[in-house]
């Protein structure tokens, strides 16, 4: 799970952002979940499972967090084929594609906005993900192309 701290109007708090999944061959941000239930990352995984629907063997790497080897979870990766991989024991860089794309999420958007409501910014945040990152936002490691374009290339 990720963590950011979000300020309105009144104060700052914390926001439990979301169970990411991002592809990492075309970098593109394919589902996230702002709920607080243990069955985030459970839902996060099926809802982008349901979008992408994978025809081949896909690996799917996490952090250590028990949300990520609790049995709902390994389970939904063995039902659909999936190869679980897992961060070593305190190396940050295992996981530094998705850590790319929060630093991406807080300079180009969050820390440019004051938000009054915990929706508004959860709306914002969906907007900039869905919307901005995964269309047009343009990636060096793609050849400047968005992930959507650049993933439209390799189908081609």
């Amino acid at each position: 799970m990720k963590y950011t701290f979000i300020k309105d109007h009144k104060h700052m708090y914390a926001i439990k952002l979301m169970s990411q999944v991002l592809e990492v061959s075309a970098r593109g941000y394919y589902d996230w979940l702002n709920r607080v239930e243990s069955k985030l990352a459970q839902d996060a995984l099926q809802n982008a499972l349901d979008l992408r629907q994978p025809k081949n063997k896909v690996i799917v790497h996490s952090d250590r967090g028990k949300e990520y080897y609790s049995g709902g979870y390994q389970a939904l990766l063995k039902t659909n084929d999936l190869i679980c991989s897992m961060s070593r024991k305190g190396n940050c860089y295992d996981n530094a594609t998705m850590e790319s794309f929060f630093h991406s999420l807080k300079v180009e958007q969050v820390h440019h906005d004051d938000y009054h409501t915990r929706d508004e910014a959860r709306s914002v945040i969906f907007d900039y993900s869905e919307v901005f990152y995964n269309r047009q936002r343009r990636h060096s490691s793609l050849g400047y192309k968005s992930p959507i374009n650049y993933e439209a290339e390799l189908v081609d």
